[in-house]
Parts: structure tokens; C-alpha cells; sequence
């Protein structure tokens, strides 16, 4: 018989089989011999056994020492256990996804729900304001109308009045036969009748009785009915795959291209777009190429990338902030095959980068002061620093991206202080990108995956974060002379305009190379007529707005000559209203006049720039560039 086993609801009377022996501890005794102890292991029964089991039934069975067998299973089952528990780790870091896709989730319709009513809230007061303006009008073009008619009306009345009067006094006269009377009549009245006459009268009417309305309800009604769409794909990132040769290789400085296909949990296609997807070709010490996703519309996309050199990288592709299968892909990057010709402008020479944060002066003459920065995460070291911001009181912000941090330095380039913790929590920082400072001193941070707008005291203490569940992919920020915080949304080529409280002011933009259209829009700045300046990426383009969104004026295409742009990126404005641009693809900075025509540039031949981003005018009057690619910072010379 098989050795019972003790079940939670159990008595030990009943099924306990050990017990504590005088002399042995605690022993396994048989259940068909009594008093005997089990100390064999019946193998093919899989029962412990006892020497009189083996004299009987089991005498033909193989066995095993029982101490042997038990330790055997307590290896098995720690095993298993260890197993088990190694899971664990997986299971907290999937539960934790998921509350943070439900938390999103949430965030999302409640973003939206707010959305609608907002937008309806607007088309009700749109729709009020145009029954106002139409019964206006209807009332201004009823009294002039009115007025003509009334005007004609009256003087016709007081004609026919004035001839009857005078008709029935000589009547009067006639009729009574008196010769001193008509004598009299004929000479008071006599040559008014004939002037009454004869003059001429408005007996034509001088205006008409027209007043239509004219009101195309049908196709307004049938707009309404269809207004508004709730946009969501059931893709899922552990299904979704990339093809093509720019996973594997690419040839610097020509473009390359990758499909992501997206698919559902089963592994169906998905036929629709909108899919939130990120692409970053990159190298341990950050960002390298900046690149386009083209929605196909079809559940399929493109990326479309250019990297600017040769090696070794890694091609990370996210569908909504997770890894899609098999990414991140190793990239290898080659140059041209010899005897063509590839422009590389402004590559990183050897000995041009230091170990230390110290302020470096230009030896060769042109607009460069000096240069802080190298590789590292140090105090005064930079990963992939984006935005830059400079402030009144002599300071230059940094917004150090692979770094999770923000760096703060004197208009001499002394490093003053830091602050910024990786993390996914309010406070925190997972990839900021763009940096300003409100007039009130606090520091407004873009940060590109957590996908909202933190807002830190000037000591860096945290205060509060705006744009949750509205932003995708936050890349620049500014402040406008009313205070509001103006946000440039890279993925969902948008801007959008806060108050710093978090309420929506407005927003404008969608994607597409149409005058109010945007292609990876990347940072902003504020004139002094409150007029916002938008570097449009993807279209070679900056582009002029008011503060309410409406468009005033473009400048710039695709080239290499003088006001052409290769990417424009970081942009500033001076005192003059002058526009200063970095051109990110022909690595140089341009300068424009306000109404976008070129003035000149800023020399830096003497130390190229590699990738410039991020660009700000210093309170001192020097313009600071993000050398994003040579990993440092540098301040030129600026003649306003």
C-alpha cells in the first residue's frame, strides 16, 4: 500500500504516518506493519517500504535507500521552487507593464473624454457666435433695406398729402364761385399745383424686398454626424516585426529603410494605422540618426533613417514603448564603395573631445569661445544632450537625455549643479530632450518617453508635470510672454500651448508638409511680438505662427546652400527679431532675419559641429549650441 499523505483538513490520527519513536527522532513507519520503520525506497511501487514489506509483496521489487530518495526529491523540488521563484521577477515586471498601460489607459480617456467636451464646449460657442453674426447681419441689411424704402414710403406720403391739400382748397374756391377768392387761390396756390405736378417722384421703388437665408444644413449635419473618431489598434509589441536590408546594414549618409509590420496577440495583421511606434538608431553613448516613421495606413509603417558614420550600432524599435520581436536588431554601418563620393561635414577629429568639464579657448580665429563637455556621466559629461535654455540670471541649462538629467552651468561655462532620476514616476526623468525656464525661475523639461512635461523649481526640486495622456512624444519647449508653456510634440507633429497650471490653451498642427502641417517638428522659440518659431524637421523648414496658431510665414528647403536646411533643429530669436537656426544634416548654424531671409552664419570651421540640437542665445549675448554628436556644448561669439 502507498504511504498516505496528511491533507490540510486532515487529523493526524487518521493519516499521519510519523511518529516520534522512543530513542529514534522522528521516523516514517510503515502503514502495513506496525512499529516497523520505513528506511527503504520501493522503486517501482514508488512507496517507502520496510524490511517485512520486502520479505512480502515487494521482495521482487527494486529499491533504494529512503534517506537517498528523499534527498533526491528535496534537490528536485528545490529546483523547482528556485524555478518558480525565478519567474517571479518576470511576473512583478509584467504587472507592473500592465498597471502602467492601465494607468495610461486611464490617463488616455480621461484625456480624451475632456477632449470632446472641450471641443464640443468650442463648437457650442462656434455655433453661438455664428447665430449671433447671422442675426446681426440679418438685422443690419433688414434697416438699411428698411431705411431706403421707408425713406421712399415717406417722401411719396408727403407728396400725395401736399396735392390733395392743395386740390381740395382750389376745389373749394371753384366750387364757391367767388372772383376775389380764385383770384386769391390762383395766386397762393395756383403755381405750387403746377410744381406738384410736374416735379419728378420716386415712384419706382429704389430698393427690393430680397432677404434669404442660406444655410447648407445637410452637409453640416452630415459633418457632424461623422465629427470625431476614437483612434486604438489591437497591436501588440511581442507579435510585431520588421523586415527589410536597413535592419542589418546601411551605407552613411544614404537613406536606408525598415517595415514594421504590426499584428495582434494571436499574430493577425492589423489593417489599420495610428499605432504609436519609436525608432532610435544608437550606440551605447546615445542617439546617432535621426529618422521618420511614415504611417502606410495599412497596419504597416516605414522608417526611413540616415546615419552619419560607420560602425557597429543598435537599431531599437518600439511599439508603444515596448521592444517589437527580436529588436533591438545589431546595425552595421559601411562607407561608400571607393571612388564615390560621400560629404561629411564637420566629423569629429582626434584630440578634440576632453576628460574633464574645463572651458577650452578656440586656438584658431572664428566665432568659438569655448567648448565644456565630453562623453560620460560625470558631473560636466554629456550622453546625447538635446535642448538647452539660458536664463536672465547668467545660467545655461542642459538637458542631458541618455544621462535622465539636467545639467546647470555659468554663462562661463562652470559647472554649477545637476539634478534628475531615471525613472518613469512623476519627478522623474526617462529621456529629456528639450529644457526652458519660466519667467517665475522654475525649469520646464520635455521629457520624450514618459510622454509629459515636468516642471522643477530653479533648485530642481519637483512641482508638478503637465500634458499626460494628450502628449506622444514631447521634443522642445518654450515660454511665451504671457507665461504659457509652449510644447513641440515630435511624434504627434503638433504644437500645443499650456498654462503652467496644465489647462490647455490651444493646439495646432498635424502631420504633413502643408503650411499649418509638420513633419518631426523639433523646437521652439518666442519673438518679441509673441510669435512662435517652429523648426519643422522632415521638411527643411522653419515656420512662423501668432500666438493662437494661425500661420504667418515659412522659410528654408532641402539643400546645402546659403537659407537651405538639411533638418533644421534648435532655434532662437534675438533682441532684433533675427532668427538663429541650427541645421542639424549640414551641421553649421544659420542666421535669418524675421522675416526669414538670410543674413549669414556663425563660423565654426575651426571645431565642426557633429549633429547640433538644441540652441539658445545667452544672457550675455554669445549663442550656445548642443554639439549633440561630439557630446558637448559650445558658446560662439554673436554680433546682434
Amino acid at each position: 500500500m502507498e504511504a498516505q499523505q496528511a491533507s490540510p483538513d486532515s487529523s493526524s490520527e487518521e493519516c499521519t504516518v510519523l511518529e516520534a519513536l522512543p530513542g529514534k527522532g522522528t521516523a516514517l513507519i510503515c502503514s502495513q506493519h506496525k512499529g516497523k520503520v520505513s528506511a527503504l525506497y520501493c522503486l517501482a511501487c514508488e512507496n517507502p517500504v520496510c524490511v517485512d514489506c520486502m520479505n512480502g509483496e515487494h521482495a521482487e521489487h527494486p529499491t533504494d535507500s529512503l534517506e537517498n530518495i528523499v534527498d533526491q526529491h528535496l534537490a528536485v523540488l528545490q529546483d523547482r521552487v528556485d524555478s518558480a521563484k525565478n519567474r517571479l521577477p518576470q511576473i512583478r515586471e509584467a504587472v507592473q507593464c500592465l498597471r502602467d498601460i492601465l494607468q495610461q489607459l486611464n490617463s488616455q480617456r480621461s484625456s480624451i473624454e475632456e477632449d470632446i467636451h472641450s471641443s464640443f464646449s468650442e463648437l457650442h460657442k462656434t455655433l453661438d457666435t455664428r447665430k449671433s453674426v447671422l442675426l446681426m447681419e440679418l438685422e443690419v441689411t433688414y434697416g438699411l433695406k428698411q431705411k431706403v424704402l421707408q425713406a421712399q414710403l415717406d417722401t411719396l406720403l408727403q407728396e400725395e398729402a401736399a396735392i390733395n391739400y392743395s386740390c381740395s382748397l382750389t376745389g373749394e374756391a371753384l366750387d364757391g364761385g367767388n372772383k376775389a377768392v380764385i383770384l386769391q387761390i390762383h395766386k397762393d396756390v395756383g403755381e405750387r399745383l403746377s410744381d406738384l405736378a410736374s416735379q419728378g417722384l420716386p415712384l419706382q421703388p429704389e430698393e427690393n424686398d430680397q432677404l434669404d437665408l442660406m444655410m447648407e444644413i445637410e452637409g453640416l449635419r452630415k459633418s457632424i454626424h461623422n465629427l470625431g473618431t476614437i483612434v486604438t489598434t489591437n497591436a501588440v509589441a511581442s507579435q510585431t516585426e520588421a523586415s527589410g536590408d536597413g535592419l542589418e546594414q546601411c551605407v552613411v549618409g544614404q537613406p536606408a529603410t525598415v517595415v514594421i509590420t504590426t499584428r495582434d496577440k494571436s499574430g493577425g495583421l492589423c489593417k489599420t494605422g495610428n499605432a504609436v511606434i519609436s525608432a532610435e538608431v544608437c550606440t551605447p553613448d546615445g542617439s546617432v540618426a535621426d529618422g521618420e516613421i511614415v504611417d502606410l495606413k495599412n497596419g504597416t509603417y516605414e522608417f526611413q533613417y540616415t546615419v552619419k558614420k560607420e560602425g557597429h550600432f543598435s537599431l531599437a524599435l518600439r511599439l508603444y514603448d515596448q521592444h517589437i520581436k527580436g529588436s533591438p536588431f545589431q546595425l552595421k554601418v559601411t562607407t561608400n564603395s571607393p571612388g564615390s563620393r560621400s560629404r561629411q561635414k564637420g566629423v569629429r577629429r582626434g584630440g578634440s573631445l576632453f576628460s574633464t568639464p574645463k572651458k577650452r579657448v578656440n586656438p584658431i580665429e572664428d566665432d568659438l569661445i569655448f567648448r565644456i563637455g565630453t562623453k560620460g556621466r560625470n558631473k560636466g559629461e554629456f550622453t546625447n544632450l538635446q535642448g538647452v535654455a539660458a536664463c536672465s540670471e547668467g545660467k545655461i541649462l542642459i538637458a542631458d537625455s541618455n544621462n535622465q538629467c539636467v545639467q546647470i552651468f555659468s554663462n562661463t561655462g562652470a559647472f554649477q549643479s545637476r539634478f534628475g532620476v531615471r525613472g518613469r514616476s512623476p519627478g522623474q526623468l526617462q529621456r529629456p530632450t528639450g529644457v526652458a525656464v519660466h519667467p517665475n525661475g522654475d525649469i520646464i523639461i520635455a521629457d520624450y518617453d514618459n510622454k509629459w512635461v515636468s516642471i522643477f523649481s530653479s533648485e530642481g526640486k519637483y512641482k508638478a508635470k503637465l500634458g499626460s495622456g494628450r502628449l506622444m512624444g514631447p521634443k522642445g519647449v518654450s515660454v511665451d510672454q504671457n507665461g504659457h508653456v509652449i510644447v513641440v510634440d515630435n511624434k504627434a507633429c503638433t504644437v500645443f500651448i499650456f498654462q503652467p497650471s496644465g489647462k490647455l490653451v490651444t493646439k495646432f498642427g498635424s502631420r504633413g508638409n502643408g503650411d499649418r502641417q509638420f513633419a518631426g517638428p523639433h523646437f521652439a522659440a518666442v519673438n518679441n511680438n509673441n510669435e512662435i518659431i517652429i523648426t519643422d524637421f522632415h521638411n527643411h523648414s522653419v515656420k512662423v505662427f501668432n500666438a493662437d496658431g494661425e500661420f504667418l510665414l515659412k522659410f528654408g528647403s532641402n539643400g546645402e546652400g546659403n537659407g537651405q536646411f538639411n533638418a533644421p533643429t534648435g532655434v532662437a530669436v534675438d533682441v532684433n527679431g533675427n532668427i538663429i537656426v541650427a541645421d542639424w544634416g549640414n551641421s553649421r548654424i544659420q542666421v535669418f532675419d524675421g522675416s526669414g531671409s538670410f543674413l549669414s552664419y556663425i563660423n565654426t570651421a575651426a571645431d565642426p559641429l557633429y549633429g547640433p540640437q538644441g540652441l539658445a542665445l545667452t544672457s550675455d549675448g554669445h549663442v550656445v549650441v548642443a554639439d549633440s554628436g561630439n557630446h558637448c556644448f559650445k558658446v560662439y561669439r554673436y554680433l546682434q
